[in-house]
């Protein structure tokens, strides 16, 4: 469950990740999460968070959202938000792990769909381990910032 406690946990993680990853962040948009609303959709029963620990410590996490779909009210989701593994720990099987943990999880949950997204530029890292965990590749999404004005 995601909690004050976890989320201090993973909140050290989050500039590493931010600094890697976000598409954001080369358009200046600083990261500025809404901890109060994952707090609260976690108390509602629709969060998802799976943990990655070596020894102990956080080393990767994944946190999905949980609710009907919106076109498919009778279609239990579970739409991945981020997912996460440091770097220098990533290709040991991390990303495998989170994935299966995930998936328990939905299955225990009743969840119907289970959807992940990942960055273009770094689908040809995740897209092997997500398709090896038993996804397929059904959307491709397309990004633009607008101007700043």
């Amino acid at each position: 469950m995601l909690d004050e406690d976890t989320l201090d946990e993973v909140k050290p993680l989050l500039p590493s990740h931010y600094d890697e990853l976000s598409e954001h962040k080369q358009e200046g948009i600083p990261l500025d999460p809404q901890f109060d609303l994952y707090l609260a959709r976690s108390a509602a029963g629709q969060v998802i968070y799976v943990t990655l620990r070596e020894r102990g410590a956080l080393i990767g996490y994944l946190v999905s959202f949980v609710v009907p779909g919106m076109h498919y009210q009778g279609c239990l989701t579970s739409t991945t938000d981020i997912f996460y593994v440091t770097p220098d720990l990533r290709g040991l099987r991390g990303g495998s792990l989170l994935f299966d943990a995930w998936k328990k999880e939905c299955a225990r949950r009743g969840v119907k769909l289970m959807q992940i997204g990942i960055k273009t530029r770094h689908a040809k890292y995740a897209g092997p381990l997500l398709e090896a965990a038993g996804f397929n590749a059904t959307e491709l999404m397309f990004w633009q910032f607008l101007d700043k004005e």
